[in-house]
């Protein structure tokens, strides 16, 4: 299934993905929110293990199928060329897996290949001066810049065109994105 109108935004914990996504929407585009803060106040709410801290292969597994769910249910409410946005996307999960170095990939490795998002997806860089840490984002800095390599290996080696998105206000990184996506410069 391949949705030439889904546009992933991704990159590593803190560097303005949600504040980006939460722009666009704000400008009437339809988003997808991001799965993993959600997973973790509901594991952390409900005394679970599916944390990145504690058992990352669950986590893993449930950001991936929550993920893959949300691909799947974009695809039935979103037809045709509107734009939608995703606060990553379920290969995502598949970045993390190689990150934590899993050796239960080959449902996600397929699915990159089933699934298909836009060929250009939009990466935000590492910004230390942005980056902060919180209750579900507890990476050291040396944890983001190595997210955020995982994440660029892994969208390339499915197959997808990177763009990355400068570090720059957040109305101007919006205006970059729509820009590369209404002149068609994010190519298919």
């Amino acid at each position: 299934m391949q949705c030439h109108n889904f546009y992933v935004l991704t990159g590593g914990p803190g560097v303005g993905k949600t504040s980006l996504i939460n722009e666009l929407q704000r400008r009437s585009y339809p988003v997808v929110p991001e799965i993993a803060r959600e997973l973790i106040k509901e594991q952390e709410q409900a005394g679970g293990l599916a944390l990145p801290w504690k058992d990352r292969e669950s986590y893993k597994e449930l950001m991936f199928e929550r993920s893959l769910n949300s691909f799947k249910q974009a695809a039935k409410h979103f037809s045709g060329k509107q734009a939608v946005f995703f606060d990553r996307g379920f290969i995502d999960s598949l970045a993390y897996a190689h990150l934590i170095q899993s050796t239960q990939t080959d449902h996600l490795e397929e699915a990159a290949q089933r699934f298909r998002y836009h060929p250009s997806v939009f990466i935000l860089p590492p910004w230390p001066e942005i980056y902060t840490q919180d209750q579900e984002r507890k990476q050291n800095w040396e944890e983001v810049v190595a997210t955020h390599q995982q994440m660029v290996e892994t969208y390339e080696q499915a197959g997808y065109q990177l763009i990355e998105v400068p570090r720059i206000a957040v109305s101007e990184r919006a205006d970059f994105i729509l820009k590369q996506v209404c002149n068609g410069q994010a190519k298919r």
